[in-house]
């Protein structure tokens, strides 16, 4: 269970934010977004949030609206950008704002961070399972979504049928064995890869 949970308007219909608190100041604030079907309960999301919040990151889960509505088929992109930018101003203008913002999430969830990250002013993005292109069609790249000029962390499985991003800049990808799009098989060790970037930078004990 989150530490806290608010409900957050936008012109999409209300958000859901799972707040959980480090013990202390926190040294980073962490959001994330949902897959486009799936939930803030994906085992990734939720073995991410326990290792860095006992790390020292304050970690932000938001449930876009078309999910809190009970709807499964994701909304328009624009439509999903829009709400996502709406809740990360408010978390923003709620947290102090010398705290480093690193915005991420899974699947479609990464997909909003990267193309919301540099307009929100965010210091960097956490990519889980990045959808390069849809299954069978490698001609339809979505590469272009991560060249955000910021620090990019890209952790996909070497199964995933997604496909598997290329290191790039200031894009860092680590690949995990054995992993499929769901990354289910090793949660802890997908949060060991991403605690660890987050140290590197200051941003988690």
């Amino acid at each position: 269970m989150p530490d806290e949970t608010q409900r957050i308007e936008t012109s999409r219909g209300p958000a859901r934010v799972d707040l959980d608190h480090p013990a202390g100041e926190p040294l980073s604030l962490l959001v994330l977004g949902h897959g486009a079907g799936g939930d803030t309960d994906a085992p990734d999301l939720v073995a991410v949030t326990g290792a860095t919040q006992d790390a020292g990151v304050l970690v932000a889960r938001v449930t876009q609206p078309y999910r809190v509505a009970g709807r499964r088929a994701p909304a328009p992109a624009g439509h999903l950008d829009e709400a996502w930018t709406t809740v990360l101003r408010h978390l923003r203008e709620r947290f102090r704002p010398g705290v480093p913002l690193v915005v991420g999430g899974r699947s479609s969830g990464a997909r909003v961070a990267c193309r919301t990250a540099v307009t929100l002013g965010a210091d960097a993005v956490l990519a889980l399972a990045f959808p390069l292109h849809p299954p069978g069609r490698p001609e339809r790249s979505r590469a272009d979504e991560l060249a955000t000029g910021l620090p990019t962390l890209v952790v996909n499985g070497d199964r995933d049928p997604f496909g598997l991003p290329a290191a790039s800049g200031t894009v860092r990808v680590e690949v995990r064995p054995g992993e499929r799009h769901d990354l289910r098989r090793d949660p802890a060790g997908t949060a060991a890869v991403v605690l660890g970037w987050l140290r590197a930078y200051g941003w988690a004990r």
